[in-house]
């Protein structure tokens, strides 16, 4: 218990002294991970919604692909866009292994599915009449998508927070493709590992710390803008 209240203590002292480090690990792993959450966004959300209303041939394998995705382990998804990244790799000659594009990428193809997974989940409850009634107004294709989001807004900000969540907290797929350098990709998981493995314990928890009121800040930020989506 020594230890913990011994890394306690460094936490509170990194945090009220304004450590450059910490803060540029800090800025720099919320930077990422708000950039792999939005792109999965971008890329999750309309993928839900036609998951959610298109009946295509496959649809059921789709689906399922979704769901396995979304407990799909980061150092497989580390492993493979290394391979593509690197530099005898297919996309090698785009000189992005070992920065922070890479590390988004790869956030991004572990958020995506998160992302999917709670937009079908979220659009998929929604009444169907609400379609139907939306179409009967006179609503154009376009019109009809926006206004289905809004309608499952409170379910789609649960897709933010599940996939903010599931990027900000992941160490393996962060270490194979962007290696841990100080000063460039460096995450708060990362660097809480290799304090870890040197044996600087107190450093590690105090790290830990720091990730844990990151991830709680910007999750209740979240929650309080979902919360006043109800009213």
């Amino acid at each position: 218990m020594e230890m913990v209240w011994e890394g306690l203590a460094r936490a509170v002292q990194m945090l009220l002294s304004g450590d450059p480090a910490v803060l540029q690990i800090t800025w720099f792993t919320l930077r990422v991970s708000g950039t792999a959450t939005l792109i999965s966004l971008l890329i999750g959300v309309p993928l839900g919604l036609l998951l959610a209303f298109k009946v295509f041939p496959g649809r059921s394998v789709a689906v399922s692909l979704v769901n396995m995705g979304m407990g799909l382990p980061p150092v497989v998804v580390g492993l493979w866009v290394s391979l593509l990244l690197w530099r005898s790799g297919p996309l090698g000659f785009l000189d992005l292994i070992y920065t922070p594009t890479a590390i988004i990428i790869a956030q991004a193809v572990i958020a995506s599915p998160i992302v999917t997974g709670f937009s079908m989940a979220a659009i998929g409850q929604l009444n169907p009449k609400i379609r139907l009634q939306i179409l009967a107004l006179g609503a154009s294709r376009w019109q009809l998508y926006w206004l289905l989001i809004k309608e499952a807004r409170l379910g789609l900000m649960a897709a933010v927070i599940a996939g903010f969540g599931g990027v900000v907290s992941e160490v393996g797929a962060a270490m194979m493709v962007g290696g841990n350098i100080l000063g460039q990709t460096r995450t708060l998981t990362t660097a809480t590992v290799m304090e870890v493995n040197k044996g600087n314990f107190d450093i590690g928890i105090a790290l830990s710390v720091i990730l844990l009121l990151l991830a709680y800040v910007v999750t209740f930020t979240l929650t309080m803008l979902q919360q006043r989506g109800r009213y």
